[in-house]
């Protein structure tokens, strides 16, 4: 019998190849690969947000547990698409046009991929053009942008600005987030949402898109 709170403890505890073991054992006792990633991967994920907030688990362990949730997830996602499960929504994420620090984006990316979202990661240093380039080809739900430093913060006010001049900026929520920016910050450029941390990123995307 499918062990799916094993597979969720594996991924709290960051053990790729346990997460890996138990979701091949899932698979081939016919369990619906959705069912293996609710109920187990995304479960996991879902403690580790929770102790991430509560100082519990600092950024180590939350990588950690994400490379363990993603050895489940390369069993599965074959069988999700084949199946033609849909994820919660799709995000566009990078950091803001002359930010390169890319590990709280990174994380991020990880904790949403784990709520069962689709991420397109566009890396750092991204332009407005590029995200609206980005934003035309793929369609998202979201676009989420991070900054670390105080100079690179217009560059989120910039690409909003950019999705509102390309006519995109009705079809997508934007949430912004890293260390300098603030709830004042996201009501001034007009963002939909703010997020302090990646554990909040997820909660904050279940909203959006559900608002959406």
């Amino acid at each position: 019998m499918a062990d799916l709170e094993a597979l969720g403890q594996a991924v709290i505890n960051g053990d790729r190849d346990e997460a890996a073991r138990l979701a091949q054992k899932a698979v081939d006792e016919g369990v619906d690969p959705e069912i293996i990633v609710n109920e187990g991967l995304i479960v996991g994920m879902n403690e580790v947000g929770r102790r991430f907030k509560a100082n519990e688990f600092y950024v180590p362990e939350v990588l950690i547990a994400a490379r363990a949730m993603h050895g489940g997830m390369d069993i599965v996602k074959p069988l999700l698409a084949e199946s033609g499960i849909e994820p919660r929504g799709q995000v566009l994420i990078g950091t803001a046009q002359g930010d390169l620090h890319d590990i709280g984006k990174n994380l991020v990316a990880m904790m949403l991929e784990g709520g069962g979202y689709e991420v397109i990661d566009l890396g750092v240093d991204v332009s407005p053009d590029q995200f609206v380039e980005a934003v035309n080809e793929h369609s998202p739900n979201i676009v989420a942008m991070s900054a670390l430093l105080t100079t690179t913060m217009p560059g989120m006010k910039d690409t909003i600005e950019a999705l509102d001049a390309a006519g995109v900026r009705q079809q997508i929520k934007v949430m912004i987030g890293g260390a300098p920016v603030t709830q004042d910050y996201a009501d001034e450029i007009s963002a939909d949402g703010y997020a302090p941390d990646a554990a909040s990123a997820v909660d904050l995307a279940a909203e959006l898109v559900a608002s959406s």
